[in-house]
Formats: structure tokens, sequence, C-alpha cells
């Protein structure tokens, strides 16, 4: 079990950043989050009565909190916001003069100008301030004004079309992965934004975009097709350039090998007993002739693997220093020592939920460690300390809510 995590006495990476969150969904919602994580202050703003999309997508809910939208929104304060309306508008202002780091998902530029929230309006009022958009696809080219969710990212990077088994149908991958890309290209481009602000004194306009950042999903495969010009096939679990590299079935279920060295494929037939068969065999004599003949090797492995059950397997190539593993499903992963080990479980003290589960930030810091010191906001949870830090008493405060501004 996952220990609770506690605010860490260490300094952090972003101390005394001030980042406002004006996203939904994932993309937006997931940088921001790790801006907390890394020490920043994070004021969520959302529309009142409504808030994030996503805290309306489940079931599941816990104590009528979308389990969504805690997965992405720790470390924040909610404000809630009427933009649309004049005075509205002037209290985001008034938050944008003071703000570090302002992260938008509205589509269309717009909008931003409609509430004078665009980048060059900025530019001018606080220089200072770092304008991240995150979009569909940008803010240039012929789609810039088009609306853009993971799974339009996802088809039209040519991912999709790469994903599933050969004779298949095109396969989304099962999470939101371009949104989580972009999130994370987001906060490099943010992280890198104020570096050169620490040196230059100003701001600048980061344009990210979902179909970029799936795009990069592409890696090696765009660098063959751009060595071949022939369109890379679909071929499920198995690696366009290495063999062995895949999933086996042993007795009782699959598990996974990667032998992605001449070395490793030696200590691989060792550990197998087939040092006087298949790795003499001339047409496994390297990767390149065990790519070329695939389907005879799997042929002949196959066989073996389903003598003993996967456990044997994976103790013996491990021994052997083989890279192997178990396919496990996710409850497996999130109970697996090394997940656990290296504090990849968060739980904090939710107002409604209890200890609320959420999976950990991966970047780990000697000195400036990541820190987890909010659990995700309740809707409008933080409007009136928010507002009294802007100079609002809370006479005021009453009578914006009564106005429907917050």
């Amino acid at each position: 079990m996952a220990q609770p995590n506690h605010p860490s006495p260490q300094p952090t990476v972003l101390e005394g950043i001030t980042v406002i969150d004006f996203t939904q969904a994932l993309a937006g919602p997931y940088c921001t989050m790790l801006l907390g994580d890394l020490g920043a202050e994070v004021i969520k703003v959302e529309r009142p009565g409504e808030g994030d999309q996503s805290r309306g997508w489940g079931p599941p809910f816990l104590a009528g909190e979308s389990a969504y939208f805690l997965g992405c929104n720790r470390n924040k304060r909610s404000l809630t916001l009427n933009v649309a309306s004049e005075e509205g508008q002037r209290i985001m202002h008034r938050l944008l003069e003071q703000a570090d780091v302002f992260v938008n998902n509205l589509p269309r530029h717009s909008s931003l100008e409609k509430y004078g929230l665009d980048a060059a309006t900025w530019q001018q009022r606080n220089p200072r301030l770092i304008h991240c958009s995150i979009t569909g696809f940008g803010r240039s080219g012929p789609y810039a004004d088009r609306s853009g969710y993971d799974v339009l990212a996802q088809a039209m990077s040519g991912t999709m079309a790469l994903t599933g088994e050969p004779e298949g149908e095109p396969m989304r991958f099962p999470t939101a992965i371009a949104d989580i890309t972009a999130g994370i290209y987001a906060l490099i481009g943010i992280l890198g934004a104020l570096l050169v602000r620490k040196r230059t004194g100003q701001g600048q306009t980061l344009d990210v975009a979902l179909l970029d950042s799936q795009i990069t999903w592409l890696s090696y495969v765009a660098a063959n097709y751009f060595a071949t010009g022939e369109r890379p096939p679909r071929l499920g679990n198995l690696h366009p350039t290495i063999v062995p590299y895949q999933p086996f079935r042993a007795r009782d279920k699959f598990f996974i090998v990667g032998v992605g060295t001449e070395r490793l494929w030696q200590r691989f037939c060792q550990v197998l007993g087939i040092e006087e068969t298949v790795m003499s065999d001339a047409r496994f004599a390297s990767n390149t002739e065990r790519l070329a003949h695939r389907e005879e090797l799997v042929a002949l492995l196959q066989p073996i693997f389903l003598q003993e059950d996967a456990e044997h397997w994976l103790e013996v190539l491990t021994a052997a220093d083989i890279p192997c593993g178990p396919i496990n499903h996710v409850d497996e992963a999130l109970s697996d020592p090394q997940v656990l080990a290296r504090r990849m479980i968060v739980e904090l003290e939710h107002p409604l939920c209890g200890l609320v589960k959420s999976l950990g930030c991966p970047i780990v810091l000697s000195a400036t460690p990541v820190s987890y010191r909010r659990p995700p906001p309740l809707l409008g949870q933080h409007t009136a300390e928010i507002l009294a830090d802007l100079g609002y008493s809370a006479a005021d405060v009453a009578r914006l809510r009564t106005e429907g501004v917050v």
C-alpha cells in the first residue's frame, strides 16, 4: 500500500511561480498538474456551475467527483469565473497581471481575442508572462481553427493506422496518448521559456498542438519511411527491425522478451539450450537474417516456451540478464513492487472522498523534488481566498456570486 504523500520541506523547481490554468479535459490539466508537482502555485479557472468538462466524465465517481478529473488536477486551487462577463474579464486580467504562466486550450484564437486573453495583448500588458496555448492543430496552418480531440490526433498522425493486428482494423491507443504527450511538450516549453526569461526578463508565446505531439511518436518509423519511401505495415506486437522482440506464450500465459543485441541473442539461445541448433542456423546468424526469417524463428521458439510457465522463463531469463517481463494487467502494474518503490502512486486527503490515489510524477530530482501538496479541488473551492488575494472583500465576493460572475 502506498503511503500518504506530504509536502516536501525542500525547495521545489518552480517555487514562487504562479500559473493560471484556463484549460479543461486532459492535455492542459495534465501540463498544469505537472507544473504544480514541480512547485508552482496553480489557479484553475473554471466556469461557474459547470467547471472543467472532465468533472462530468464518468462513471466512476467518488462522492460525486469524477475519477477522471481526480486523476489530473492535484496541486491546484479552483476559482469559478464567468469570463464572458465584463467583471469576470477584469478579474481574469488582474490574475494575469500578476502571473508568470498562462495556459489555455481555447480552440480558436478569436475566442482569446474576444476575452482580451490573446498573446499579443499580454505581451504589452505583462511582458514577463509566458502564454501557452494547447490546441488540436496549433495556431497556424489550414486546420488552425478546427476543434480537436485526442482521438483525431491519433487517427491523423498515422499512429492509429500502425496499431493493431496486421489483418485487423486500425486501433486507438487505449489512453489519451496525444493529450498526455501534448501536456508534456507544453511543460518542456514552459520550463524552457522560464529559463529564457531569467536571462532576458521577457516572456514568450508557446503554441502546442495535439497533432504535432502525436506525430512525434512515429520516431524511427518516420525515419524508415524517409529512407525508403515505403508505407510501413501494421505489425501488431512485432518490432519492425529487431527479432526476437515480442510476446511469447508460456504454458500458462504470455510474457515479453526483448533480444536487442547479438550478445543477448547468444545468451538467449544458451538459456533455451538451442546453441547447437537454432543459434548455429545461418538463417538466424544476425539480426538482419532473423528479421528476414522471423516466421521460421518464431515457429521454432514458441513450442519451447509452451513447455514451462511464464514464471519459470522470467526467472531464468532475468538470471541471464536478458530483458524480459510479465504482461501485467492494470491492477498488477499498479501493485508492482518497483512501481511502489518509485513512489508512482500518490495519496492525498480529499475533502469529500478521503484518501484519493493518483499516478505520481516520474521526474526524480535530488535537490528540488516534486511536491504533492493539494488534492484535486472541488469546483470553486478556493474562489473566496483567491479573490481575497486580489483585494476583494467578503462583501465583494458575495456580490459577485449573486451576479453570477463567480
